[in-house]
């Protein structure tokens, strides 16, 4: 294959992409990303001073986006924030599913209400968003791709003080694998990206700690990740390369899970 096909079927023009905590970190990296690929982004938070951040650098780069308002946690919020995507761009056939949160807490500590808090928004918002978004595609006989953003905390311990995030993060990553199996034969693919330690500004003070170099000490390629380097990732899910991907889960964690 030609390197200019590749590059065609890398591209995102007149797709239209909805991003899920686009408000900040990785969210805003990959509103920022699809739209230089060509896409419509709509950009989905509760924050929106946030939003209006992120869509100001998507628009100095001359790319289209629209900000929606969206509770994860709001079956009716998801339904109204999608009627306007749609009503602005048409149909949306590109998901991120990236809102999250997590409380660093004893399990001992962590109260059931904090509990919920972190299921709520990392797997039943995962759940809400991507049944919405299927539902409208199914009634138009429409393919789509769905993207979650899991984590290396489906498969190993980090430390001791995150279980319900660990606990979240395994249930996205086999949440996509029995979506994936149950939409492929309305032609949606479901996949995910497993990040490991990457910087941001929400964790660079920890990373510069004594405590935080150790664990950088323990990634096999002696570095945190860029947010950057996820971009690989992301296109390939979002993009016609990845056309005959579904059911997988991506790591991209400098070889932290197999140390």
């Amino acid at each position: 294959m030609h390197d200019s096909a590749i590059l065609e079927k890398i591209k995102l023009n007149n797709k239209t992409a909805m991003i899920t905590g686009a408000s900040r970190g990785l969210g805003r990296r990959f509103s920022s990303v699809l739209s230089n690929m060509g896409a419509n982004v709509v950009l989905a938070a509760r924050n929106k001073d946030k939003l209006l951040e992120t869509q100001e650098i998507i628009k100095q780069s001359n790319g289209e986006c629209y900000i929606v308002d969206m509770d994860v946690n709001s079956e009716d919020s998801i339904n109204n924030a999608f009627n306007k995507a749609e009503k602005k761009y048409g149909e949306v056939s590109i998901l991120i599913n990236n809102a999250g949160i997590a409380i660093s807490k004893s399990s001992l500590k962590t109260s059931i209400e904090d509990w919920d808090s972190v299921m709520n928004t990392n797997l039943r918002g995962v759940f809400a968003c991507s049944k919405v978004f299927a539902n409208r595609l199914v009634a138009k006989q429409k393919a789509g791709k769905i993207v979650n953003i899991s984590s290396i905390a489906a498969e190993i311990v980090l430390g001791e003080y995150l279980s319900s995030y660990c606990a979240s993060k395994a249930a996205v990553s086999h949440l996509t694998r029995t979506l994936a199996f149950e939409y492929a034969k309305y032609n949606i693919q479901v996949n995910a990206i497993a990040p490991g330690y990457i910087l941001t500004d929400l964790n660079k003070n920890f990373f510069d700690t004594k405590e935080g170099k150790k664990m950088i000490e323990t990634i096999p390629q002696k570095r945190l990740g860029k947010p950057e380097e996820l971009d690989g990732a992301l296109l390939l899910l979002c993009s016609e390369l990845g056309s005959f991907m579904t059911g997988s889960v991506i790591r991209v964690d400098g070889g932290h899970v197999i140390a």
